[in-house]
């Protein structure tokens, strides 16, 4: 059976390269772009990060007029903001509104937090997805990527300086680079006790519930029901903290990883690999 999407997305070279959220191409067969100006092509796909709920897709084509990318740290609470998308298959469809909120998190369909979030009240539906977010400049600064339901006027777009870090390592590597170390963990609070003892700087941390086999957990000695409230010089109060460090600079990297064994704190020694694509779960 043939299941059928459709979503928004923007030229933004003009060349043909254009970016959308991964959740609207991620493990297409095909994917068609239609233009506004009634053209359509196929377009192939250049890399998606589900992460960070981007994705980069070109087409070749003559002719094409490329977005201008704006700066989302410029952007104020209060200014307009300018969404253009086709929701529910209505083309070039546009709604405006205000910049609500800065600096939101939003949690991926992996789970992961992505952070710098833009807040927005100009309506989003179904089919905005991956739209340009823009300022009354027609400057892009953000990718419309989730509203919440029921509420009215909650929406949020990913901030264009993600984006365009994003996409450019999808335009060179095709996928971003992240490392990890092979922990399933939870969020679990800390005894004040040892917070105390231990004089740690947060009262919190991830236990871990399992390591991978041959991962840099298990090699690193990290064992089942420890509790990571460090790595390097940097406090560990939950596992979006540890995803936040654990970058592409960090592969290869000898790292200190501060645990708590029952009572007992250790410091143990861990080289983070590169994460496989579509990790789920392990950190």
């Amino acid at each position: 059976n043939e299941i059928r999407g459709s979503g928004s997305g923007f030229i933004f070279t003009p060349d043909g390269f254009i970016l959308t959220n991964s959740h609207v191409v991620h493990q297409a067969s095909k994917i068609d772009v239609a233009l506004p100006d009634g053209r359509r092509f196929e377009a192939g796909l250049i890399g998606d990060d589900p992460e960070t709920d981007l994705a980069v897709i070109r087409i070749n084509a003559p002719n094409l007029a490329a977005v201008e990318l704006g700066d989302s740290k410029s952007i104020r609470v209060g200014q307009l903001a300018i969404a253009i998308g086709n929701p529910y298959g209505f083309q070039c469809t546009v709604t405006a509104g205000v910049v609500s909120a800065l600096g939101r998190s939003l949690r991926s369909n992996s789970g992961r937090l992505i952070d710098n979030v833009i807040q927005t009240d100009a309506a989003l539906n179904p089919g905005n997805s991956g739209g340009p977010l823009v300022t009354s400049r027609g400057e892009v600064i953000g990718v419309n990527t989730a509203v919440i339901l029921p509420a009215q006027g909650i929406c949020f777009a990913i901030a264009i300086n993600t984006a365009k870090f994003v996409a450019g390592r999808l335009i060179r590597d095709g996928k971003i680079k992240r490392s990890y170390i092979g922990v399933a963990g939870q969020n679990v609070p800390l005894p004040r006790r040892l917070v105390r003892f231990h004089n740690l700087p947060g009262e919190s941390g991830v236990m871990v519930v399992s390591t991978e086999p041959n991962s840099p957990a298990e090699r690193a000695d990290l064992r089942e029901a420890d509790v990571i409230v460090a790595y390097g010089d940097q406090p560990i109060a939950g596992i979006d903290d540890l995803h936040r460090l654990l970058t592409a600079e960090e592969i290869g990297s000898r790292a200190a990883l501060t645990v708590l064994r029952r009572s007992e704190k250790l410091v143990l020694t861990v080289i983070p690999e590169e994460s496989k694509a579509g990790g789920g779960e392990s950190r």
